[in-house]
């Protein structure tokens, strides 16, 4: 059987192992979302976080709005959607671009399994490969800090909405991205081109 993924694993299409004692595994593999998944991504997201996810701060910078380009992920079990992660364009109050990452969210029956790490690696190479510069986030650190995340970024920074500092965090795609940000998180007023994003931040 395939062992799990590690974090140190950055395939650009994961393949991770069914659960232990499952015969004839199939692969469970990361590509982009298509329209036929909305339907079962929202499940997951229902099932994973309740109507509560409704009322979360994050929840405001994607009210109304689509992800960013070629951004939104799925992981599937065979034909079955087990896993979610999107990213979408964010301003800071001081104009610098970013993207904001979330929900992740992953099958009850398939955690423990990398599935959560693995999308969250792909979902960061694609935005390097995009040439975006920085990603923002609410989350837990001592998870999130395995890909680079952390507060160090974000303490000038506020979410539209009751939020923890401690789980603010940010990763610096570009070193120097972030530096000097500050000011209210928003949704940008239209979505900037690619080469605006690589020259105001990210």
């Amino acid at each position: 059987m395939r062992a799990p993924l590690t974090h140190k694993q950055r395939p650009s299409q994961r393949a991770l192992g069914r659960a232990p004692g499952r015969e004839q595994a199939e692969m469970i593999s990361i590509r982009k979302e298509r329209p036929p998944d909305v339907a079962a991504r929202e499940a997951l997201l229902d099932e994973t976080f309740g109507n509560h996810r409704w009322r979360k701060s994050s929840q405001r910078l994607r009210d109304g709005r689509s992800p960013a380009e070629g951004l939104a992920f799925v992981a599937t079990d065979g034909k079955r959607v087990i896993g979610t992660a999107r990213l979408w364009n964010v301003m800071c109050g001081t104009g610098q671009s970013a993207l904001l990452l979330g929900p992740v969210a992953v099958a009850a029956d398939c955690r423990n399994r990398g599935v959560g790490a693995a999308l969250v690696d792909h979902a960061l190479a694609a935005a390097r490969r995009r040439g975006y510069r920085a990603v923002v986030l609410v989350g837990d650190a001592p998870y999130y800090s395995r890909f680079g995340f952390s507060t160090e970024k974000t303490a000038a920074l506020r979410m539209p909405g009751p939020f923890e500092c401690d789980r603010l965090l940010a990763l610096e795609l570009e070193q120097g991205s972030l530096e000097g940000a500050r000011g209210l998180l928003r949704a940008p007023s239209k979505q900037m081109p690619k080469s605006g994003l690589a020259a105001s931040a990210a």
